[in-house]
């Protein structure tokens, strides 16, 4: 984090929530008119937002998972003195952060990329499907409603926004926000900074070349999809992981072993201690796709993932934490 990056609203817990209430999330400025939503402890459901503006303008990057949270975004912008957002930014389609975009529709225009559109019009209300204990509240699921394929280039007043499509990695439609004035960058779940990587609806090979497109950017300052913000540094991290994986694949296909029985016996040495550890299995099942053949992308059994990730949990399915 830079020595110009300072907090701007404190974690506090839900109140009476009780002894294990998960932190609120708060304002971190990056540069002027430049915030980032975080959202402790950026586990499952728990993803990053933010926002830039110049005063006349607001864009907004990525919602949250609840309308509570997104509820919150909303007025966490307003309290800073910032306009009603005209642009939201999707990194990508998973519902923690697109859930929350019917909190800031119609005002506000969505943008993603094309496949994100599609994956958010298919997947529909994913996250109630596999965590249907949540309380979401009213969630109007809110597709972007402009799209790009590779890239695009939004002006809030004049602070360049980027908008780059890495190709596949976490997800088919991903999109960097890059800020090139103010050498920011917003990943999206391209990086995981303290949680375990999750390349199963996307891909492996593509993760590392998305690792790649972000160090070329040059930025000072980054903003994980899930934890806190961190520099560039943190791609060296995301980036051992991921071929951490994939040796780990190809050591265990040779050997004829299944995903699950070679996350099991895995020594995880250096990421030991990520959050999330049960996503190794999911990962594997990415890489032995892409080591048979499979094109980065293509489709998987999500739902045979999931059970996969609580089959090495002991039986105990992810939980989100929203």
């Amino acid at each position: 984090m830079t020595d110009h990056q300072r907090t701007t609203t404190e974690a506090t817990t839900d109140a009476g929530a009780g002894a294990d209430a998960v932190p609120e999330p708060y304002l971190t400025e990056l540069a002027p008119g430049v915030h980032a939503f975080i959202q402790p402890d950026g586990g499952w459901c728990l993803n990053n937002a933010g926002f830039v503006t110049d005063g006349t303008a607001t864009l907004v990057v990525d919602t949250a998972a609840t309308e509570r949270r997104a509820r919150l975004l909303r007025r966490r912008i307003a309290e800073t003195g910032a306009p009603v957002p005209r642009t939201v930014v999707n990194t990508h389609h998973h519902g923690d952060h697109t859930y929350g975009n019917g909190v800031f529709a119609p005002e506000a225009t969505i943008i993603g990329h094309a496949a994100c559109r599609r994956e958010v019009l298919a997947a529909g209300y994913q996250l109630h499907a596999v965590w249907p204990e949540v309380t979401y509240g009213d969630i109007r699921l809110t597709p972007p409603e402009v799209t790009f394929e590779d890239r695009m280039t939004v002006h809030v007043g004049e602070s360049e926004v980027q908008l780059i499509h890495p190709g596949p990695a976490h997800t088919l439609g991903d999109t960097v926000v890059w800020l090139p004035r103010q050498r920011v960058v917003f990943t999206g779940d391209l990086v995981f900074h303290g949680g375990t990587p999750f390349v199963l609806m996307g891909s492996l090979s593509g993760s590392l070349r998305a690792i790649e497109l972000l160090r070329s950017l040059g930025a000072e300052t980054v903003v994980p999809g899930h934890g806190p913000v961190a520099g560039p540094e943190v791609y060296d991290e995301v980036e051992g992981y991921l071929r951490f994986v994939g040796e780990l694949a190809r050591e265990g296909r040779a050997a004829g072993r299944t995903p699950l029985e070679v996350a099991r016996e895995a020594d995880l040495g250096a990421f030991a201690g990520l959050a999330e550890r049960e996503r190794l299995v999911a990962n594997l099942l990415r890489a032995y796709a892409e080591l048979d053949g499979a094109a980065p992308g293509a489709p998987l059994d999500v739902v045979a993932g999931f059970q996969a990730m609580a089959e090495m949990n002991g039986g105990v399915a992810p939980a989100c934490h929203a």
